[in-house]
């Protein structure tokens, strides 16, 4: 075992008593129109939204920027010329001044960034998926249990008007009883949009590849693994942790849903040859709060959009289309009748824009207030897992369950 991976180990299997014992730094005390100094650890394209994200936000400072590709570092001290840049983002870390983290790294890496950061006191945005797999999710908690530390997981529709306006149309008397959710995201792109040229300093030279590849099964430096890692089931959960995780979050949290008791997921690759992850895909979960949970997903064709999530109860409807447009249809009416009259407004759950503005903002405020986040750590956990059992029942091809007991996908 590298010496590498040995650390790593022992900051992971170590951090619960860590943080019991209170031997976690000190965060600097804000108050309420304090500056907050934060740092990147993953500069790649979303990794950079969240960054300029972050900069447009009131009273905050860039510090640094951690990424295992120079080309990267490069990229953000481009916008922050006096940004410090670390190929380690362990050294990032040691920087007592900085108060918070975001973290946007491929997903196999998130555990591994986000336990030693909160080992030394800093606060945390956390891209989704929040959790690679169970067993990373449970080492992110029982780090993040009693820390003190603010945790926004970006689940960006969770915070804005649109999520307030769900909650009432979900009220009992609109909807009577829920029990099916059905939610989609269709694309027409080839790959979903997601291959990338590799450029010519994309090479070992440039790229720390064994830190890329963490925990993951060793492999010879490969360009291809490296910038197209959403392509491979080692480092990636395919579009269930790219795009379903967005819905799922959304409504667990609107709902209050639990880890759902079962999971089947059926699908194909047809038109991705590169790629190991589907590109047509159909989840379906079944709910502890008696709600049948269904999510379709392609590349291929995209008539229906990203996006028209329908929650439907016995005494009306609510229509979303692609979070951004909310109507409640009551039962017997036709929804042609009600699509004239839009019920408010809601974020997009699937970019950039004032949406991940409006979460950005909402994390620093809770940097400075302490309070719990709009994309809290336990939605980000039973969403994480939710999504993990769907890709399981897909790679085991049999319908899996959530152990509750034991916290095991069996």
């Amino acid at each position: 075992m590298s010496s590498r991976r040995k650390f790593m180990g022992q900051v992971l299997g170590g951090s619960a008593g860590l943080a019991v014992s209170g031997w976690l730094a000190p965060a600097r005390s804000l108050g309420a129109n304090d500056r907050v100094r934060f740092g990147l650890i993953g500069a790649g394209g979303r990794g950079q939204e969240i960054f300029k994200a972050a900069l447009r936000a009131p009273n905050t400072e860039a510090v640094a920027v951690a990424d295992v590709y120079t080309r990267r570092l490069d990229e953000v001290k481009a916008l922050v010329p006096a940004i410090k840049t670390y190929g380690d983002f362990r050294r990032l870390l040691d920087d007592k001044s900085i108060d918070a983290v975001l973290i946007a790294t491929p997903q196999h890496q998130h555990a591994l960034n986000f336990v030693p950061a909160i080992q030394a006191g800093k606060d945390i945005y956390q891209e989704k998926t929040m959790a690679f797999n169970p067993d990373h999710a449970k080492r992110m908690r029982r780090a993040f249990q009693g820390s003190g530390r603010v945790v926004q997981v970006g689940i960006q529709s969770t915070t804005g008007a649109g999520f307030e306006k769900a909650r009432d149309l979900l009220a009992r008397e609109k909807m009577g009883t829920i029990t099916a959710i059905h939610t989609h995201h269709f694309r027409n792109a080839p790959y979903g949009g997601w291959l990338r040229e590799i450029p010519p300093d994309c090479d070992a030279q440039h790229v720390a590849w064994k830190a890329f590849e963490g925990e993951a099964a060793p492999h010879p430096f490969d360009p291809q693994r490296y910038l197209n890692w959403r392509f491979y089931w080692d480092y990636s959960g395919g579009n269930v942790f790219e795009n379903m995780v967005h819905q799922v979050g959304f409504w667990y949290k609107a709902l209050g849903l639990n880890i759902p008791q079962a999971a089947t997921m059926k699908g194909e690759n047809y038109l991705s040859p590169k790629m190991q992850v589907p590109d047509t895909m159909n989840v379906t979960m079944e709910q502890r709060e008696r709600i049948l949970f269904t999510w379709n997903s392609m590349f291929g064709n995209d008539y229906y959009g990203e996006g028209e999530d329908l929650v439907l109860g016995n005494q009306g409807t609510i229509l979303c289309k692609e979070l951004s447009a909310l109507r409640y249809v009551p039962q017997g009416a036709k929804a042609e009748e009600a699509a004239a009259k839009p019920s408010g407004a809601a974020p997009d759950i699937v970019g950039g824009g004032d949406t991940t503005d409006d979460h950005m903002r909402n994390f620093f405020d809770c940097v400075r207030s302490r309070k719990e986040p709009n994309g809290s750590f336990e939605i980000g956990f039973r969403s994480a897992i939710a999504c993990q059992m769907a890709i399981t029942s897909y790679r085991r091809r049999r319908t899996v369950r959530w152990d509750a007991e034991k916290e095991e996908i069996v």
